[in-house]
């Protein structure tokens, strides 16, 4: 039996989409404590789509926003993206991306993802990656998916400090200061 009434959970339900849309009906049956049925019920109601439609939501609406890449150079899905502000991209590991013989994820993927994240949150048609302070703490296996979120942390001029942190659910497995440069198309070098 839930520990919730079903207005409770209906408002608590609202909450975590609207904190993480990636969440599963059945994600949220287990944390209710109620059948898949009753989740999707209480989505209907609600009028909160599918998490496949969710995320086409959101990756759409940050993909019309994005300056400095194309909607292919980023690594995984972007779904959230506020220009020379804050960006989020999720990631679904495969077997293709892991190390041979092994469930572990290659530490590339985890970095492409985070890379790209830093690039599309500037504002600008160029972006350049200048250093990387970075630390991988743990692994990522085949089949995780894991969310990166990029801040801006400061501006001078045509040089931007992007913090990027990644997570698999809420545990952290990836960090790192990204120092970016814009470039002006057709500007000398």
């Amino acid at each position: 039996m839930s520990k919730y009434t079903k207005s409770e959970r209906q408002k608590k339900l609202n909450e975590i989409i609207d904190k993480n849309p990636f969440y599963t009906d059945k994600e949220l049956a287990a944390k209710f404590e109620v059948s898949v049925q009753t989740i999707r019920l209480d989505r209907m109601e609600l009028n909160i789509p599918e998490v496949r439609k969710r995320t086409r939501k959101l990756a759409q609406d940050a993909y019309d926003n994005l300056r400095s890449v194309t909607e292919g150079e980023v690594i995984g899905e972007l779904i959230k993206l506020e220009l020379n502000n804050y960006a989020e991209s999720f990631l679904k590991t495969t077997s293709e991306m892991a190390l041979q013989e092994t469930d572990i994820i290659r530490g590339h993927h985890i970095f492409a993802q985070a890379n790209s994240l830093a690039v599309a949150v500037i504002d600008a048609e160029l972006v350049l990656t200048g250093s990387v302070d970075m630390k991988f703490l743990k692994p990522v296996n085949i089949g995780d998916s894991i969310q990166a979120q990029a801040e801006v942390k400061d501006i001078q001029n045509r040089k931007y400090v992007i913090q990027v942190i990644t997570f698999r659910k809420q545990e952290k497995i990836f960090q790192g200061a990204f120092t970016m440069f814009t470039h002006m198309t057709g500007e000398k070098k």
